[in-house]
């Protein structure tokens, strides 16, 4: 199975329901989980707007957010990124627009291409009540439009802690670029976002 995003019949349309811009800077936080967290940073680091991304865990506990624990598909994490971005410059609804049309193939469900287990689910995060109905009304607008060949299986839960990575994980795509997963899976996501959503493509070279 190949690791592009989900086919779709159209281009994927805006949220209807969205906060607005903000009229001051600052810094909000998003929690996404779409597969294998390399290629979700790979992505959101490269969104204008973006001022941070962090590889890490969401769904489980602190004792349990460890890479060869969370491999093993009993913890209830999710790898997932946080995203920092300030809201004066990119809305939240935008950002989930990127997470389903270039992220991952939020029809699959506890997979992503190659990865299978529940730790490669897809799932927001949602830190406030805004941010909850917004991604509760976009998986909704989405799926009565037929967006996609399939329903949506997105899980929309409440943030209870977010566990940042291993270093080695943080820019990882970046970091091994010639790495044959990084080539196949994860360059293909950067390649699209700058393809659909050009007017939000910066480049990134690391921190």
């Amino acid at each position: 199975m190949g690791c592009t995003h989900a086919e779709t019949r159209a281009p994927i349309p805006a949220p209807q329901v969205d906060a607005s811009l903000s009229q001051t800077h600052g810094k909000q936080t998003a929690i996404f989980a779409g597969g294998c967290f390399w290629g979700t940073q790979s992505v959101f680091e490269r969104v204008k707007g973006v001022v941070a991304t962090t590889a890490g865990y969401a769904g489980g506990s602190s004792s349990t957010a460890t890479y060869d624990q969370v491999t093993t598909e009993t913890t209830g994490h999710a790898e997932s990124v946080k995203v920092v971005y300030d809201p004066a410059k990119i809305t939240y609804g935008t950002l989930l627009r990127i997470f389903f049309s270039v992220v991952h193939d939020p029809t699959q469900l506890n997979r992503q291409g190659p990865d299978v287990g529940t730790s490669y689910r897809s799932a927001i995060f949602y830190v406030n009540d805004e941010q909850r109905k917004i991604s509760a009304a976009y998986i909704t607008q989405l799926n009565a439009a037929h967006v996609f060949a399939k329903p949506i299986v997105t899980e929309v839960t409440p943030l209870k802690g977010f566990y940042d990575a291993e270093s080695y994980h943080q820019d990882y795509a970046l970091n091994n670029p010639n790495n044959p997963y990084i080539m196949v899976c994860d360059r293909p996501k950067t390649e699209a976002l700058k393809k659909e959503f050009p007017e939000l493509f910066v480049e990134y070279h690391g921190k």
